[in-house]
C-alpha cells in the first residue's frame, strides 16, 4: 500500500512540475519583414515532420515578403556549413539554422558574426558559445523525453521493459530526450530500457531496427517502444505487425512529433501516445530577426511548446493535422 501511494505521488509530482497544457506560438504577422533576405539551412528531410516544419518557414516567408534563400543540408553538417558560407557571400540580412548536430559550429559562426549576420538557431541546439548566435527557437526536448515517461510510467503502474529508438547520434534533439525520459523512469525501479538503438529519425530505419530487436530479444519481454519521433515508431509498428504481434497492445508505443500518420496510427489502435513537437516556428524566428533589427531586446531561448496526445482525440488530431498538411 505504501509503494502504492509513493508511486501515486511521484506521477502527481511530475504532472505538476511539467503541467500537461502548453501553448505554441502560432501567430504570425504577415508584412513583418518585408524586404528581408533571409537564409535558411534545414538539416534534411528525414521525417514527415521535417517536411511540415520547412514548409512552414517557407509558408510564412512568403506571406511576410521575405526573400528566403533555402538549404536542404541532406542530414550533412558540411553541406550546411558550406550553405553558411554562401549565404554571407549573398549579404543576407540574417541566417535561420537548424543543425544536423550540436558540436563543430564555432568557426563558422564566428565568420558569420564577423559579416554582421545576426543568425537564429532552430529546432535542434548548438554547443557554440551564446554570443556567436542571436537566439534559439525551438521545443525543451528534455520536457518531452519526461512527458513520454510519465506517461509511460502511469499506462505500466511503474513496471516495464522498454526499447528506445534514437534520433540522430550527436543531435540535441536525441540527447536531451534521451535525458528527460530517464529522469523519470529513475524514479521507477521497474521501469528499464533494455535496448537502445539510432534509427536516426528515419522510418525506415525504425522498422529496420526493430525487426533487428525482434530477433535478438524475446517479444514478450518487451512492455513498451519509446521512440524519439513518429516516423521511427511508424516504421517499428511494421515490423511488430509482420512478426505477427500486435503493436500498441502486445507492446505499447510512445513517441515524439505528433504528425498526421501517428493519429492514423492511434484510429487503427496500432500506437498509444505523441508528444507533439510543433512545426510552427517560422513565426517566432522571423519576429525574432526583425525585432532585433529594430534594437529591441531578444530572448535567448524562444520555447515553442506542445501537449501530448491519446487515441480518445485521434479522430479529431488526424482531420485537423490532415487539413494543415494539404493547405500548405
Amino acid at each position: 500500500m505504501q509503494s502504492l501511494r509513493r508511486y501515486s505521488l511521484q506521477l502527481t509530482a511530475i504532472w505538476l512540475l511539467m503541467g500537461i497544457a502548453f501553448f505554441a506560438t502560432t501567430a504570425h504577422a504577415d508584412g513583418r519583414g518585408s524586404g528581408l533576405k533571409i537564409g535558411f539551412s534545414q538539416v534534411g528531410t528525414e521525417s514527415d515532420w521535417r517536411t511540415a516544419f520547412t514548409e512552414n518557414i517557407l509558408q510564412e516567408a512568403q506571406e511576410r515578403g521575405i526573400q528566403l534563400l533555402f538549404s536542404d543540408a541532406e542530414n550533412n553538417q558540411e553541406n550546411q556549413i558550406t550553405a553558411l558560407r554562401s549565404f554571407i557571400d549573398q549579404h543576407v540580412d540574417a541566417i535561420i539554422l537548424a543543425p544536423v548536430i550540436e558540436t563543430g559550429w564555432d568557426q563558422i559562426l564566428r565568420q558569420v558574426q564577423a559579416a554582421g549576420i545576426p543568425v537564429v538557431i532552430i529546432d535542434r541546439n548548438v554547443t557554440a558559445d551564446e554570443s556567436l548566435y542571436l537566439t534559439r527557437v525551438s521545443s525543451d526536448f528534455v520536457r518531452e523525453g519526461r512527458l513520454a515517461a510519465a506517461w509511460l510510467a502511469q499506462a505500466t503502474a511503474g513496471v516495464c521493459k522498454i526499447v528506445e529508438l534514437e534520433g540522430t547520434v550527436g543531435s540535441s534533439a536525441a540527447r536531451d530526450r534521451q535525458i528527460g525520459f530517464n529522469e523519470v523512469i529513475a524514479l521507477f525501479p521497474g521501469m528499464q530500457i533494455i535496448v537502445s538503438q539510432p534509427g536516426d529519425f528515419m522510418r525506415a530505419n525504425g522498422k529496420k531496427v526493430m525487426e533487428g530487436i525482434l530477433k535478438t530479444e524475446d517479444p514478450n519481454e518487451i512492455c513498451a517502444i519509446w521512440s524519439h519521433n513518429d516516423d521511427m515508431a511508424l516504421g517499428a509498428i511494421q515490423a511488430i505487425k509482420e512478426a505477427g504481434l500486435r503493436p500498441g497492445k502486445d507492446i505499447l508505443i510512445v513517441s515524439v512529433d505528433a504528425i498526421p500518420d501517428i493519429f492514423k496510427a492511434m484510429l487503427d489502435g496500432d500506437t498509444n501516445a505523441t508528444v507533439e513537437l510543433s512545426t510552427k516556428m517560422g513565426a517566432p524566428a522571423f519576429d525574432a530577426i526583425v525585432d532585433h533589427l529594430e534594437g529591441k531586446e531578444v530572448p535567448k531561448w524562444i520555447r515553442i511548446t506542445g501537449g501530448i496526445f491519446f487515441p480518445e482525440t485521434a479522430a479529431q488530431e488526424y482531420e485537423k493535422r490532415k487539413r494543415q498538411s494539404d493547405s500548405q
